[in-house]
């Protein structure tokens, strides 16, 4: 086997690059592309410099090293600033606004209608019917305190 690669000579490097990049093209993930470009960069090397199959290994590894932090740099990519940046946070929307009591706060929890859903609040005792303003949300609960 090793005897059948050494004879494809630098070709092996462009073909290994093109497997490797279409395989990322099958499952795309960004991780097999940057292997594709090290067997690449390896592979061009090579059309210029004579170099033994162990030094075009070696260089390989070091490319695919140095080819990893800049793959995380990209898979970090970061999202534009939404003009809803709560959207997905409901009751991060809720936090300085001001609601009635529907329940009473009994030892610490009580409840609040906002819409058409009842939400769950945490705070001082407060007798049904009071205005409470939602101090800070965690999860689904409303941590809210008297108006």
């Amino acid at each position: 086997m090793l005897s059948y690669l050494t004879s494809l000579g630098i070709w092996n490097w462009f073909i290994a690059a093109a497997l490797l990049i279409v395989m990322e093209m099958i499952a795309p993930g960004a991780f097999m592309l940057w292997l594709g470009f090290a067997a690449l960069a390896v592979g061009i090397i090579s059309l210029v410099v004579t170099w033994a199959w162990q030094a075009q290994c070696v260089a390989f590894v070091v490319f695919a090293a140095a080819l990893f932090p800049l793959w995380r740099r990209f898979q970090r990519v970061t999202e534009p600033p939404s003009d809803q940046p709560l959207l997905n946070q409901r009751t991060q929307t809720y936090v300085g606004k001001v609601f009635t009591l529907d329940r009473p706060i009994v030892d610490g929890t009580g409840a609040v209608r906002i819409d058409d859903t009842t939400w769950r609040v945490s705070g001082a005792d407060c007798a049904a019917g009071r205005q409470v303003r939602v101090a800070r949300a965690e999860g689904a609960m409303l941590f809210v305190e008297p108006v």
